[in-house]
């Protein structure tokens, strides 16, 4: 067994070539993900007003530049994701975004509905993890 034998690890594979499928999930991946991100970042560039009340409520430092840097991550790295361009790091820097702002504000302790909330932005930092060890597949800017 490979775990048995620790001399095993080295005869393991470290590199795979993805096939057909994997790209298409991939693809599909991105896509839903880019689903919850790019309408959240256009919601906030039109509402920037309620936006930067909704961060100086939640008792923020720099609320305006703080709303600045969720529209950018949102919909600008949600597009970048979406296309598959720079993916690694992007989404790299959507998990950091999502862990933040579910520590900022979902407050998992008040109840079961914020509890939900900030599990999902765990998963979704989770899945954005993926993206940034594995890359975006072919179907990409990247093709990788």
């Amino acid at each position: 067994m490979y775990f048995n034998n620790p001399r095993s690890f080295s005869t393991m594979a470290t590199t795979t070539t993805p096939n057909a499928a994997q790209d298409t999930l991939a693809l599909i991946g991105r896509i839903l993900i880019a689903t919850l991100f790019i309408p959240a970042g256009f919601g906030k560039l039109m509402g920037f007003a309620g936006t930067v009340g909704y961060i100086t409520s939640a008792g923020l430092p720099l609320p305006q530049v703080a709303a600045a840097i969720a529209i950018i991550v949102e919909l600008g790295f949600g597009i970048a994701l979406l296309l598959g361009f720079k993916t690694r790091w992007v989404a790299l820097v959507m998990a950091i975004f999502t862990v933040a702002t579910g520590l900022f504000f979902h407050k998992f302790w008040i109840d079961a509905t914020q509890n939900t909330q900030f599990f999902k932005n765990l998963a979704i930092a989770g899945g954005m993890l993926a993206f940034s060890a594995f890359g975006a597949g072919r179907f990409s800017i990247d093709k990788k």
